[in-house]
């Protein structure tokens, strides 16, 4: 199975690539980005759980580690992660149980990573 890091590495460039052709496109998906997951009546936080939980639905490894690491960055324990994705399998059935332990591993990574 393929690492998170290596997942990012792969993204980085035609990501670069993509934002040189339409800028203002993704600058204002990174407007929208950053409004929906500030503070609110929701925690940033919780946000990024909910993320995961998206990312994990949607079956986006790109996703799984942003929001993964977001969460991280937010204070998310491993539990915490562990009970969102929880929610994610009991809402997918069987491709849950696929994508979720992929986002426990991106999570683990991204707090081995940050401990280092």
């Amino acid at each position: 199975m393929e690492s998170m890091d290596a997942v990012r590495a792969e993204l980085r460039q035609p990501a670069l690539d993509l934002q040189s052709l339409i800028p203002e496109v993704l600058k204002g998906y990174a407007q929208m980005s950053k409004a929906a997951m500030s503070e609110g009546a929701l925690s940033s936080l919780t946000k990024e759980l909910l993320a995961v939980v998206i990312a994990i639905t949607r079956e986006c490894d790109g996703c799984i580690v942003a929001h993964t690491r977001g969460a991280l960055r937010h204070g998310a324990t491993r539990q915490e992660v562990a009970e969102a994705i929880g929610v994610a399998i009991s809402m997918n059935g069987g491709p849950g149980t696929v994508w979720g332990p992929r986002a426990l591993r991106a999570f683990d990574e991204a707090a081995e990573a940050r401990s280092a």
